[in-house]
């Protein structure tokens, strides 16, 4: 009689835990922070796969010494997923297969991936992070793109930055590992940062700088932080970047304005007849042709005689002389000069001689005593 009471006292619990799970739809909808989901393990596929699948890519030939070395630690990873892995030089190829034990479907698509970031020169140790379930990786192509090879080249270096500063800025804004190789641009991270790298790698290739994209991943981060704004648009404090072609054709100096098209053909010119009956040279006699041209004649060396005299005739007009203005400052007490001191200057400069004591005209010299002495 046990049994029975157990049975009937379990059911009123269950439909108050069904009354309790059904409500709010918002709160369904919303996912927790931190929550994960449950790892994929044997239990939930006991029986394995029924059939074998199986992907391959090809290597360059530049790849093939370092996944040489590396391969034994490739086929140890995917062996914990129990996935067989070959590599084939001599074909230049990577092969991944499924076994009996494989459980997981999803594990031989994160093997395609591993294979084909390892043969785009991604390192083994950023490509075994595909095997992780909230990683997943995007190979976008970009030598399509862009039709001249040294726009692209240009193109593909702005997006790597100076000594890559601009491809580690977005790494750290979106969280995925971004390698950039020949034609195509391998990354690896979160769907969300995937998705931003996308877009910031195909605007590069259409002319957008990437500092554009990275300024509104870094305000977007901030909002992100903001829990009133978590659920508010953002696109009032996004920034607007508008493309503009600076790039102009060259316009020619002069411009010729194009004839409004017309369908008919041009009017036929005069002939040299039509032009003497319009001007009554036709109806003229020979001698008075002649005299008529040499009256034009006449009147057109006239003509350049005057015109070469006046040319001669320009070579002794004298040019006209500019006015010169001269500084006439008003004698004041301080330009005026002491003529009178100038004078008594000079006279003391003759009456001295260089290296004689001055002569003093008062006194009479020892000349003069002499001379009144014989006289006496």
């Amino acid at each position: 009689m046990a049994a029975p009471t157990e049975s009937t006292s379990g059911t009123p619990t269950s439909k108050k835990q069904k009354k309790s799970t059904n409500t709010d739809e918002t709160e369904l909808l919303t996912v927790p922070d931190g929550w994960k989901e449950p790892k994929f393990t044997k239990e939930d596929n006991p029986k394995g796969l029924l059939e074998e699948s199986s992907f391959a890519t090809i290597f360059p030939k530049y790849r093939e010494a370092y996944l040489k070395e590396c391969w034994p630690l490739v086929q140890k990873a995917l062996g914990d997923v129990f996935i067989n892995a070959t590599l084939d030089l001599i074909e230049g190829s990577m092969t991944v297969k499924t076994t009996k034990k494989t459980f997981d479907p999803y594990a031989i698509l994160r093997a395609r991936d591993l294979i084909k970031l390892l043969a785009r020169s991604v390192p083994f140790e950023q490509a075994l992070r595909i095997l992780e379930d909230d990683v997943a990786c995007d190979i976008i192509k970009i030598g399509s793109l862009v039709q001249h090879r040294d726009r692209f080249v240009k193109r593909r270096q702005r997006l790597i930055g100076p000594k890559g500063s601009t491809l580690k800025a977005l790494e750290l804004l979106t969280n995925c590992y971004v390698m950039v190789q020949g034609n195509t641009v391998s990354a690896i991270g979160p769907h969300n940062g995937l998705k931003e790298v996308r877009k910031v790698v195909l605007d590069t290739m259409k002319n957008f700088h990437p500092i554009y994209n990275i300024k509104a991943l870094m305000i977007k981060r901030e909002l992100a932080n903001d829990p009133e704004l978590r659920t508010q648009s953002w696109e009032r404090f996004l920034p607007n970047f508008h493309h503009k072609s600076l790039s102009k054709r060259k316009q020619p100096k002069k411009k010729t304005a194009k004839k409004e098209y017309t369908p008919f053909p041009p009017p036929q010119p005069d002939s040299k007849i039509d032009k003497e009956l319009a001007s009554g040279e036709f109806f003229m006699r020979e001698s008075e042709k002649k005299r008529k041209k040499m009256n034009e004649l006449k009147a057109k060396q006239a003509e350049g005689t005057s015109r070469r005299q006046e040319q001669r005739q320009k070579a002794f007009i004298p040019p006209k002389e500019k006015p010169s203005l001269k500084n006439s400052k008003p004698a004041t007490a301080e330009n005026k000069i002491d003529i009178q001191a100038i004078k008594e200057k000079v006279k003391n400069a003759k009456s001295k001689k260089l290296g004689a004591p001055p002569v003093n005209p008062e006194t009479p010299s020892a000349k003069d005593d002499k001379r009144k002495k014989v006289k006496s």
